[in-house]
């Protein structure tokens, strides 16, 4: 059926909105970035050379995907350390940008992504709290500060500097029964407890895994099916153990 001559100009304006609308949301999604957090461990892992390159060369390009920015550290008592950096906000905010000029929102970013990687490198001198490494309770620190800036519409990502070997608490990896189904029993003890953080929807990427390789090299196969296990339980959208 054929349209009307008096239609058609509505029909063509309605399709320009549509258009226009569609722009404005693509626009958004590809203008929007990630809620992100950071993990340095400061514990025998901030050691090595190799662990403070990987934060100067890794962590600058990560922030640069990155909305706002939260750091934790791995120490023996990661939770309650006294080894703190505050959060970067990396986006200028609606006062700072009232016109969402793009060479201002890239001198806002600029500026404060020049904060991000001396805050994370300080993390490396943390002063010893105890002896070992609590790396579940820096990533429990880490999630309630990211859960308060969580949105929808954003990616949540996080990076970790860690060999991820917890001996703390109620995970010592290095006594840990790696069974399949010890494993299995172990990361359910640690949900029940609610020590597993809630990582529902991050992408996860961990730099320095197993990086002084300590214990029986048998070994070191169970122990990647274990975190992937303990991430995937803790709803991880993916993790990367590199």
């Amino acid at each position: 059926m054929g349209w009307s001559r008096s239609a058609r100009p509505q029909v063509a304006v309605l399709a320009a909105l549509g258009m226009i609308a569609a722009g404005a949301l693509s626009a958004c999604g590809t203008e929007a970035r990630a809620v992100c957090g950071v993990i340095v461990d400061s514990t025998s892992y901030a050691a090595p050379a190799t662990s403070r390159n990987d934060v100067t060369s890794k962590l600058p390009p990560f922030a640069q995907g990155c909305d706002w920015l939260g750091f934790a550290a791995v120490t023996g008592s990661s939770e309650s350390s006294t080894c703190r950096q505050d959060p970067v906000p990396l986006a200028a905010t609606q006062a700072e940008n009232p016109n969402d000029n793009p060479v201002v929102e890239d001198r806002v970013r600029e500026h404060r992504i020049a904060e991000v990687l001396p805050r994370a490198l300080k993390l490396f001198d943390c002063p010893e709290e105890g002896q070992g490494s609590d790396v579940l309770g820096a990533l429990r620190y880490l999630v309630k500060q990211l859960g308060a800036q969580r949105q929808p519409d954003k990616a949540h990502q996080i990076i970790v500097f860690s060999d991820l070997i917890n001996n703390r608490g109620d995970l010592n990896i290095n006594q840990l029964d790696l069974s399949e189904g010890a494993r299995r029993q172990k990361i359910q003890e640690l949900r029940d407890a609610r020590l597993l953080p809630d990582l529902t929807g991050y992408a996860v990427v961990v730099h320095g895994f197993l990086r002084e390789k300590t214990s029986s090299p048998d070994r070191f196969p169970l122990l990647e099916g274990f975190w992937r296990e303990a991430f995937e339980a803790a709803g991880t959208a993916s993790v990367d153990l590199l």
